[in-house]
Parts: structure tokens; sequence; C-alpha cells
């Protein structure tokens, strides 16, 4: 049995599905966000039984507008953090109806024989995958609609997980070298321009600054017609922090410039960047600042060690349980900053 992972997906008693935020949760409540709802109109799910979508985007607006409809119709499921100093949406464990894992839904679809049109694509992708990367099918989940059987092959996504740091940076490394070889399309041309302008205005970006983000997406594009994010997940041995021994203390926005000196957990959720040579350019200065961690996924895989970025995010003191010493980093994707946090490549 093991523990609720980063993009697993849960059925409280309702009947809503909500999906898992990282791997680190308090005891006795899984943080996670609601996005699919019992719905007679839903376009997801069959006949007997239909769902919609509540959160429409992955923005903190949209964060904001779902957990406003659950503070004021199930507040069972709000949350305040003692750790975090936020009140977030977390499923107490006796509200669960059904804990989704998408590493077992994935090997039950490869020994299916009676697969729709998305779920033999699917299958087809992943062993692409396998074979370009040489990573063991094992490593791979499905989550999102495929996940929880409430797709429609006519305009679902697929949403794939590959599990384990090492397993995580070989496909990347995989997929960056060879992807003019392989039939994932990434964006060009006019739909590529469509995406920035959407970015753009869904984020504090300009259609440039989109862009470079793109540029840097290994694990975004289409794969015959369909298209398909591939989101790195840490596994349960690779998450080294525990509820409760680091607590965050809200400082105030700040707007910052530093360099990237160790990137290797920024292929996750959250994205973390280690970074030196900060420079505070707007709000209150504070050190050290030793870390830049972004919950908004766009700034996932962004930059390289070595190169310089700006962020404008709330800065948190970190208090370590067994550390008596103090550091602070900025955090992107908080419910203070409206939506108007971000990461951007300093050229």
């Amino acid at each position: 049995m093991r523990g609720f992972l980063d993009r697993d997906f849960i059925q409280t008693t309702e009947g809503f599905f909500f999906c898992v935020v990282g791997a680190v949760h308090p005891p006795e409540r899984v943080i996670s966000y609601i996005k699919y709802v019992p719905s007679e109109s839903g376009i997801w799910g069959t006949e007997q039984e239909r769902f919609s979508r509540i959160l429409q985007k992955y923005t903190i607006p949209n964060l904001i507008q779902t957990f406003n409809f659950i503070q004021e119709n199930y507040p069972q499921y709000i949350f305040h953090s003692p750790a975090d100093n936020i009140t977030i949406t977390a499923v107490p464990h006796q509200r669960i109806k059904k804990h989704f894992k998408p590493e077992q839904k994935l090997a039950e679809l490869r020994k299916t024989n009676e697969l729709d049109t998305l779920q033999q694509k699917l299958i087809r992708l992943t062993k692409l995958l396998e074979k370009t990367s040489n990573i063991d099918e094992e490593a791979f989940g499905i989550t999102g609609s495929l996940l929880l059987d409430i797709h429609q092959p006519q305009f679902s996504d697929i949403d794939l997980n590959v599990y384990g740091i090492k397993n995580s940076w070989e496909l990347k490394d995989a997929l960056t070298k060879n992807m003019s070889k392989i039939p994932i399309k990434r964006l060009d041309g006019q739909a590529l321009e469509e995406w920035c302008i959407k970015k753009s205005k869904d984020y504090p970006l300009t259609p440039a600054d989109a862009a470079n983000i793109y540029r840097r997406k290994w694990n975004l594009g289409r794969f015959e017609n369909t298209w398909v994010s591939i989101h790195p997940i840490k596994l349960e041995r690779d998450v080294k922090e525990k509820y409760g021994q680091k607590t965050y203390i809200p400082v105030g926005q700040v707007t910052i410039q530093a360099v990237i000196s160790d990137n290797t957990e920024s292929l996750f959720l959250p994205a973390v960047y280690q970074v030196k040579d900060v420079q505070v350019l707007e709000g209150v200065t504070q050190e050290p600042i030793t870390e830049v961690v972004s919950y908004e996924t766009l700034y996932d895989s962004l930059a390289q060690n070595g190169e310089k970025i700006q962020v404008k995010g709330k800065l948190e003191k970190v208090v370590e349980k067994q550390n008596s010493s103090n550091r602070y980093r900025v955090l992107v994707g908080s419910a203070e900053g409206k939506g108007k946090e971000y990461i951007k490549l300093v050229k």
C-alpha cells in the first residue's frame, strides 16, 4: 500500500473527484483540489453517470473560484494548514470513497483487449516512450479523465505520469534529444502563436514570455492529433519532507532576480529551484533567500543551472524544527498573489 502521490485522484462520498497535490499531507487528510462533480448536463462520463469539470483552467483565479464553491457548500473539505499558514482544500480520509492510482490504471489497460480509440492511442504512446527512453513500463501512469473512466475519445487529452526523479530526467533527456524522430508534434506556427496569446491572457506574461517558456516545454505536444502532457511525479522514497517538519511564515510580496544553482527538482509539483546571487528588486529584503518554489505548472522545467530568472511571488520564512537557522523562499502560485506572480528567464 502506497500513500497519496501527486496527480492521484480521490473520489469523495458525494461523488466529487479531487486531484491530489504533492506527496506531503497532514495526518488524516489529503491536500487536493476539486476537478469534476456529478452533473446531469456534464460532458464527461457515461449515460448512466455524468460529470462536469468545475476547474476550467489551472490558474490561481480559477482555483480560488473552486475554493469559494467548496467553502460555501462543503466546508468539511476546508483545512487550515498550520505548517503552511494557509487555508486550502484537503479531503478527510473518512470521506474518501476510492483512491485512483495512475500506474495501476495503466497496467490494467495494458492487459485489456477491449479498448476505445483514445485508450489504444495511450498504449501506443507509452510503448513509444518506453522504447525511446529505455524506461520500464511500470514507471508510467495515466491521470485525468482516462484514469477515472470518464473520458471522451472525441476530445479528451492524454495526461501521462512518469514516476521517480531518475526516470523523469532520463525521459526529459530522451525526448529533448529525439523530439524530431518521434511522432509527438510540438506546437509551431499559428498553433504556437495561439497558445502564447492564451497564456498571456491567463498569466502576467507577454506572448514573447510565453514563447520562451514553451521552448523549454519538453512535455507538451500532440500525438495523433490528441493533446498530450507528461507529468514527472516523485516516488515516496524521493520525498524527503514530512508534513509539519517545516513551517512557512508569510512575509510579503517580492520581486527578485537570481541565478539557478540546482534545478534537480524543477520538473515536479511543486517545482523547486535552488538559487544564489539573489537581488531583491521590489519588496522586503530578507536573507538568505535560498529557493524559488512554484505551484504553477507552467513554470516547471523552465531554467537550467547557471541561468538567471526574475520572480514575483510570496516571500516566506522557512522554519525547520530540527534546525534553528532560518532561511527564506519565494513561492509562486499563492492565493495572495491573485494570479500576478511569475517566473521569467532573464537573458
